[in-house]
């Protein structure tokens, strides 16, 4: 049994996702807790708020051990991109993406 936690809609790349998702994918919550704290990426933050959401969902939804969780999946899809213009030189425009991710994390006891 697998809970679950997602976050919609975040503001960041999922390319930038991916790199702090691999770091923690199969660790223990504590071990992937310490590693989120200790990574100096802007995904850090929102994975470790999510992580903690899904061992609280755990913990409370499905009456799993805190000790014994481990991350089972983590990935970052990406979200709808929002279209910007950057004036260019003679007139021109530019495209701007600035894009988003849906980020899932499921822990699961060992």
């Amino acid at each position: 049994m697998e809970a679950k936690a997602h976050l919609r809609y975040a503001r960041i790349s999922p390319r930038k996702v991916q790199i702090v998702c691999d770091l923690i994918r199969g660790k223990s919550v504590a071990q992937a807790t310490a590693i989120l704290m200790g990574t100096p990426k802007a995904a850090s933050e929102l994975l470790l708020k999510l992580l903690k959401s899904a061992a609280a969902n755990a913990e409370n939804n499905h009456q799993m051990d805190p000790e014994k969780l481990y991350v089972s999946q983590v990935f970052a899809c990406p979200g709808p991109i929002l279209k910007r213009m950057m004036p260019r030189a003679q007139g021109r425009a530019y495209r701007i993406n600035k894009r988003t991710s849906h980020i899932t994390i499921a822990v699961a006891e060992r």
